[in-house]
């Protein structure tokens, strides 16, 4: 029996490489976000349950915690959208050239800050006064 090639493990790939380093952190950003649904869910449920369990929700996620929880949730979804975007204009075959590539990830990152200290000003000042 031939034995089939077998992908090279993780530690052969340089990690400094920025492709690499931002492929990683969008997987990464969609697991964090994946598990910050249940939160969303669970404030959906309370929601429609009625006024007391609305507010037995609203006490547990305005907790510290939850809150630090929430700025997290905040910044990984502001990458996680770019990146996304990124991924989606390389599935079109644009952007695939080393310069390109490293301009993109520079844009993500960038673009990721500005949304996520967007969001976390518009959660503290504007949305979030009440």
């Amino acid at each position: 029996m031939t034995e089939r090639p077998l992908s090279p493990h993780l530690s052969v790939y340089r990690m400094s490489r920025y492709t690499l380093l931002t492929s990683i952190l969008n997987r990464a950003t969609g697991l964090v976000l994946s598990l910050g649904l249940i939160l969303l869910v669970y404030w959906l449920v309370a929601t429609a349950s009625g006024g007391a369990a609305y507010r037995g929700a609203r006490a547990v996620l305005s907790l510290g915690v939850l809150k630090a929880l929430y700025v997290i949730l905040l910044a990984t979804f502001s990458y996680h959208l770019f990146a996304g975007i990124r991924h989606l204009v390389w599935d079109t075959g644009h952007g695939l050239e080393r310069a390109q590539s490293q301009r993109s990830a520079a844009l993500v990152v960038i673009a990721a800050f500005l949304l996520f200290v967007g969001l976390a000003w518009w959660a503290l000042h504007a949305g979030g006064a009440r």
